[in-house]
């Protein structure tokens, strides 16, 4: 599949505390990048090259009981916490909506006909939808640790099983183009070329609301 015409795309749904979403999205992402990144290209002529290895660790979640695995880049974790900072700042504002919606994007660039600039074609785009809850006291919130935990394991484990699939990857590119697919600002790692995008809504429509009220009562029940 060429990617202008079809870039792979997925979206996955969170319900989470506010005090939750960093994490949340952090371990999705974390997650998608570390299957998205080679270690570093270390060309010995124009398309003749060394791969570097990639260091990895575990993170444990404060406000989920979760561990996830991401790359050991202290630049790439800033990076995309940098990235997602917004959203979860505007998604936990006290009059903001309590719904919105998070995308990473790898993408990549082609160059256009003079006197045209570079496009950026998206090949594979994850968004993630995430409602706010609200929850009334500490037992809540420890019965909501567990859920969301279980809900992260469920999304990764879709994650890696479509990953696993043999969808469009761009193809390792010579020393001249490198700069068109990977992003090579790291100096431990490197990443297919990446963006993240984000927004933040009201439901649109006002029985969403109730019906996922209902949801949040149904699973702190069980």
């Amino acid at each position: 599949t060429k990617p202008e015409m079809n870039a792979n795309t997925q979206v996955l749904e969170l319900n989470v505390e506010g005090r939750q979403v960093d994490e949340a999205v952090l371990s999705l992402f974390h997650t998608l990048l570390f299957h998205r990144s080679t270690g570093k290209f270390h060309y010995k002529n124009d398309d003749t090259y060394a791969v570097g290895t990639i260091g990895f660790q575990d993170v444990d979640c404060d406000f989920i009981d979760f561990t996830y695995v991401r790359c050991s880049s202290e630049e790439l974790d800033k990076n995309i916490r940098r990235e997602v900072s917004g959203f979860c700042e505007a998604i936990r504002a006290p009059d903001a909506p309590s719904s919105g919606q998070v995308a990473l994007e790898f993408y990549q660039r082609k160059r256009g006909r003079w006197p045209f600039a570079t496009e950026s074609i998206p090949w594979e785009v994850w968004t993630l939808r995430v409602n706010v809850v609200s929850l009334n006291n500490e037992h809540e919130r420890q019965i909501w640790r567990e859920k969301v935990g279980e809900s992260l394991g469920d999304r990764l484990l879709h994650i890696t099983d479509t990953l696993n699939r043999h969808d469009y990857i761009p193809s390792p590119p010579n020393q001249a183009e490198i700069d068109f697919i990977y992003d090579t600002t790291f100096p431990d790692v490197q990443p297919f070329l990446f963006k993240v995008n984000y927004s933040v809504s009201a439901p649109s429509n006002p029985s969403a609301t109730t019906t996922f009220k209902k949801l949040i009562r149904d699973t702190l029940a069980l």
